[in-house]
């Protein structure tokens, strides 16, 4: 992996903040012209640098104001097993985010939803017709005290 200078970083860290920034008002705010911003724009994109652009939603104006933090242990381990899991819960729309974990639980799940009904419809429904669960513990949000998507660089 090459190394990023200091210009390149300072363009992700724009980009981060308000990805509609234009070439234009990027160069503005550093000094330089359009086109060198333009080509190192693309070469950050081409290299896998910026994976997509994306509008970030208020979940409670589209009435999804419930976050629960659902914490999944499997019964079975093996890669047959953690790969259909995998799927099965790729194919949930409801959840925004599953991360593959180390320690006490095995994945932990952010889902949003408009209720705590049917975050219970969610979890009967669907969620529990995943076989290879063994313990599923969900915790909801009371307060999002922060919360950013953009890393530190």
């Amino acid at each position: 992996m090459e190394k990023l200078d200091d210009t390149d970083l300072k363009i992700l860290r724009i980009l981060q903040k308000n990805s509609k920034k234009t070439t234009k008002e990027i160069a503005e705010m550093l000094n330089l012209t359009a086109s060198p911003i333009y080509e190192r724009i693309k070469r950050l994109e081409n290299k896998g640098y910026i994976k997509k652009y994306v509008a970030l939603l208020d979940k409670v104006q589209l009435n999804n104001p419930i976050t629960a933090i659902c914490m999944v242990s499997l019964r079975y381990h093996n890669e047959g097993f953690i790969d259909t899991f995998e799927n099965q819960i790729k194919a949930l729309k409801e959840v925004q985010e599953c991360y593959h974990m180390a320690g006490k639980v095995d994945f932990f799940l952010k889902i949003n939803m408009d209720s705590l009904e049917s975050y219970h419809e969610f979890v009967r429904l669907k969620l529990s017709k995943i076989e290879n669960i063994g313990v599923l513990e969900s915790s909801f949000v009371l307060k999002e005290m922060y919360s950013t998507t953009e890393l530190y660089i």
